[in-house]
C-alpha cells in the first residue's frame, strides 16, 4: 500500500503540478483568442439566454431532456463538497490571494466550457434506447476519426475508474462526515456510537441513488432540477447573510485578495511565501469546482433537447460562472469576512468554512449546513453517475448500463464506512489524467469551435 501511495503520488503531482496548469490555462487562452474572447463578448447574452430558459418547464422529446435539466444535472456534479472544502483549502495553503487565481482561471474556464458543450451537442448520437449520448469521448470519436479512436476509450476508461472515488465514495464520505458533526455538536449522539449509524445512511444513500439511477435519463434530470436550485438557494442565502452582518469588512478582504495574489506573505505574515504557490492552488482548485478542462459537465449537456450547439454552450459559460464566480465566492468570503481563524500554511477542509458559518450565526448553523453538504454531496453523485454510466457504455454498449448503475449505487456504503484516504487520493489522480486527451481534443477541434459560434457551419445530424 505504500508503494502504491507512493507511486500515486508521483503521478498525482505531474498531473496536478505545472505542467497541466500550463495546459489547461493555455488551451483555454488559446480557445478564447480564436473565439474572440466569446465569454466576454457574448456574455450576456449567455445569460439571457440561460435565464430565459430556466424559466421555461417545457416537456422533452424522447431520449432526451430539457436545456435547463442539462444544466442542472451538470451542476448537480460540479456544485458540490469542492465548493466548500476545495475553496477553503485554497485559502488555507495559497492564501486568500488563491482567490483572484481562482477566479482569472474561471474567466477562461468559461470559454473551456463553452467549447466543450458547443462540441458534445454538435457530435452527439443516439444509443441503442434513442437516448442522446455525447461528451469528450464523443466529440473524440466523431470529430477526429478512427485514428484518435484510442483517445476516446482512453478518456472513457478513465472516467469509469473516476466515478467510483470522486463522483461517489468520498461524496458519501463527506455527508456522514457533515452528519455526525451536527449530531456530536447537539450532544444527540456519542463518536463512539456513530458507526451502525453511518452504515444506514449508506445504505440508505445507495438505494436512493440507485432509484434515480436506474430511472434513467428523464428521472437523474428531473431530480437535478429539483435540487440543484434548492441547495443553491440555501447555501447562497445563508452566505449572503454572513456578508451583510460583516459588510464593513468587505472592502478590507478584496483588498486581501488582490494583495494576496502578488504578494501573499504581507496578508498571511509569511505562512505562504510563495506567489506560484498561491497561483498553483487558485487555479487547481477551480478546476477541479467547475471541471472546466475535465471534459465531463458536457455529457450531461449532450442530453440536451436542443438543436443549436451554440445555445447549449452558452449555458456552459454560465455554469462556470455560477460555479465559481458566484458560490466559490461566497465560500471564500465567508471564510474571510467572518474572523474565524484560519492556519495557513497547513491543509483545511469543510470544517473551515463551516467555522465560518457558526462563528457568525452561532452553533445552530450546523445542522443546516449539514443540510447543505448533503444535498451537494448527493446531487455530485448523481451527476456522475451519470457520467460513468455514458464512459462504460461507450465502450461496451448499452448493455452494461444496468449492471453499472447497481454496483454504482453500492459502493456508496464503502464511502460511508470506510477510510477514504489512499482511494480519494487516487482518484484523483485518474480525474487529473481524464484532462490530457479532452485538451488534445479540444485543441484539434478549436477550427470546429469557432465555424459553430460564427455560424459558418449546419447542425450535424447523426
Amino acid at each position: 500500500m505504500e508503494t502504491i501511495a507512493y507511486i500515486n503520488g508521483l503521478v498525482n503531482n505531474f498531473v496536478w503540478g505545472v505542467p497541466a496548469m500550463v495546459c489547461i490555462v493555455g488551451v483555454g487562452l488559446w480557445l478564447s483568442f480564436r473565439t474572440g474572447f466569446i465569454q466576454f463578448r457574448k456574455f450576456s447574452t449567455a445569460m439571457k439566454e440561460t435565464f430565459g430558459r430556466m424559466f421555461s418547464r417545457g416537456t422533452s422529446a424522447d431520449g432526451a431532456v430539457t436545456p435547463f435539466q442539462a444544466v442542472c444535472t451538470a451542476l448537480a456534479a460540479t456544485v458540490g463538497t469542492g465548493n466548500i472544502a476545495g475553496v477553503a483549502g485554497a485559502i488555507a495553503i495559497g492564501g486568500p490571494g488563491a482567490v483572484f487565481w481562482m477566479w482569472c482561471s474561471a474567466l477562461l474556464g468559461m470559454c473551456t466550457k463553452f467549447a466543450e458543450v458547443t462540441l458534445a451537442v454538435h457530435f452527439r448520437e443516439k444509443n441503442e434506447h434513442g437516448d442522446w449520448v455525447g461528451g469528450p469521448m464523443y466529440y473524440i470519436k466523431n470529430g477526429l476519426g478512427k485514428k484518435w479512436y484510442f483517445l476516446a476509450v482512453a478518456y472513457s476508461v478513465l472516467g469509469v475508474l473516476t466515478v467510483f472515488g470522486t463522483g461517489n465514495a468520498t461524496q458519501v464520505n463527506a455527508i456522514v462526515t457533515a452528519i455526525d458533526t451536527a449530531l456530536i455538536s447537539f450532544g444527540a449522539a456519542s463518536a463512539g456510537s456513530l458507526g451502525t449509524l453511518n452504515l444506514i445512511i449508506g445504505i440508505l444513500i445507495a438505494m436512493l441513488v440507485a432509484m434515480v439511477l436506474v430511472g434513467g435519463l428523464k428521472r437523474i434530470g428531473v431530480v437535478a432540477e429539483r435540487l440543484v436550485p434548492f441547495m443553491a438557494l440555501i447555501y447562497t442565502v445563508l452566505a449572503l447573510g454572513v456578508l451583510v452582518l460583516n459588510l464593513n469588512k468587505v472592502p478590507m478582504v478584496f483588498s486581501q485578495i488582490v494583495q494576496g495574489a502578488f504578494t501573499p506573505m504581507g496578508v498571511t505574515g509569511g505562512a505562504v511565501g510563495s506567489m506560484f504557490l498561491c497561483m498553483k492552488k487558485g487555479v487547481s482548485r477551480g478546476i477541479f469546482s467547475n471541471e472546466a478542462g475535465l471534459g465531463t459537465g458536457s455529457i450531461a449537456h449532450a442530453a440536451s433537447d436542443i438543436d443549436d450547439p451554440v445555445k447549449q454552450g452558452y449555458f456552459g459559460i454560465f455554469e462556470v460562472f455560477a460555479d465559481t464566480i458566484v458560490i466559490c465566492s461566497l465560500t471564500a468570503f465567508v471564510i474571510l469576512v467572518s474572523g474565524t481563524p484560519i492556519t495557513y500554511g497547513q491543509a483545511a477542509g469543510a470544517e473551515l468554512t463551516i467555522s465560518g458559518f457558526t462563528t457568525t450565526y452561532g452553533p445552530w448553523v450546523s445542522a443546516v449546513t449539514a443540510l447543505a453538504m448533503c444535498c451537494f454531496a448527493f446531487s455530485t453523485i448523481i451527476g456522475w453517475g451519470l457520467y460513468g454510466t455514458r464512459c462504460i457504455e461507450m465502450i461496451f454498449g448499452t448493455k452494461v448500463n444496468r449492471p453499472f448503475m447497481i454496483v454504482y449505487s453500492f459502493v456508496a456504503i464503502v464511502g460511508a464506512t470506510m477510510d477514504l484516504g489512499l482511494l480519494w487520493d487516487i482518484s484523483d489522480t485518474f480525474n487529473g489524467m481524464m484532462v490530457i486527451p479532452n485538451l488534445i481534443a479540444l485543441f484539434l477541434l478549436s477550427g470546429t469551435v469557432v465555424r459553430l459560434a460564427r455560424g459558418g457551419e449546419k447542425v450535424r445530424r447523426p
